[in-house]
């Protein structure tokens, strides 16, 4: 019996894209830029915000959803992957007959869905929002074993969401994200993403994973966040728990962030993951909380 291939590196670009509240056209528009750029510098996986189509937690988001795999979002997604030969992975607001999705999804560079999921730990001013998501997966591919997550569900007491993806084989997790600061936030003084690196770092030193977080920029604008600004400061993991990158920080940091990712062969499987993880157990920072 011949043994697996041993992974190969592959660059992954991690897009701290600027996303415009409700404005669908000209997102796609600033996507397709973007993945264009990350494709010329030699991407083969791209990585792209939450709620990258009209912005996280928009007032109007059940109304401009969209579906998967042939909403306007997503086939437009789709196409960019085709085009520029690539895989990415997008933050999209779903739309599946009356009910309303925080989704991310995977596609091929030849342009098919390979993997859906739909944010399970969305914070508590969301829920009027989005509905909630039931399921995980993971799906194979040349170049890993992909695992996607949403923002919070990273925060998820007990790791358990990106564990489970541990679990299930995953060797890169995907998280698009939407990291957000009130307007008055002093990155001197409190410097960000502190508790995203710690979360992160406790998945990847117990399972061997990568896990990669993208965060838009941009003032958010309606609901329950309004005024408050996200501000990138991207975040990946590698398996050993160092953070390999970060992004700047800022309502106008605008970026496309590159990284070469090595998929580290599998330490363990099923049962024997339980003695594996005990030596690096590690307990999840709080969940942020909603604004006052």
């Amino acid at each position: 019996m011949s043994s697996a291939p041993s992974p190969r590196p592959f660059k992954l670009a991690i897009v701290q894209m600027t996303v415009a509240g409700g404005q669908r056209e000209k997102n796609l528009l600033r996507a397709a830029d973007l993945i264009r750029s990350a494709a010329n510098m030699g991407a083969e996986v791209v990585l792209l915000p939450e709620a990258a189509d009209v912005g996280w937690t928009y007032p109007h988001s059940r109304e401009l959803a969209t579906a998967i795999p042939g909403g306007e979002a997503c086939a437009a997604y789709r196409e960019f992957a085709r085009r520029h030969r690539v895989y990415v992975c997008a933050g999209l607001t779903e739309r599946d007959g009356d009910r309303v999705f925080n989704a991310a999804v995977l596609v091929s560079p030849e342009g098919e869905v390979l993997l859906r999921h739909r944010k399970l730990n969305e914070l508590a001013s969301a829920h009027d929002v989005y509905d909630q998501g039931d399921r995980l997966g993971v799906v194979r591919t040349p170049l890993a074993t992909f695992g996607l997550m949403i923002c919070a569900d990273g925060y998820v007491p007990g790791h358990y969401v990106g564990r489970t993806l541990g679990l299930m084989g995953a060797d890169v997790i995907l998280s698009p994200s939407a990291w957000a600061v009130r307007p008055d936030h002093d990155d001197a003084r409190q410097p960000y993403g502190a508790d995203w690196e710690r979360n992160y770092a406790a998945v990847a030193r117990e399972f061997g994973v990568w896990v990669a977080g993208c965060s838009n920029v941009g003032r958010i604008e309606g609901g329950p966040w309004d005024g408050y600004f996200c501000i990138g400061r991207s975040i990946a993991v590698d398996p050993a728990g160092s953070t390999a990158l970060v992004g700047p920080f800022g309502p106008t940091a605008e970026k496309v962030l590159m990284l070469s990712v090595t998929p580290q062969p599998r330490p363990a499987r099923g049962a024997g993951w339980e003695t594996y993880v005990k030596a690096f157990a590690v307990s999840p920072a709080p969940l942020p909380s909603d604004p006052p």
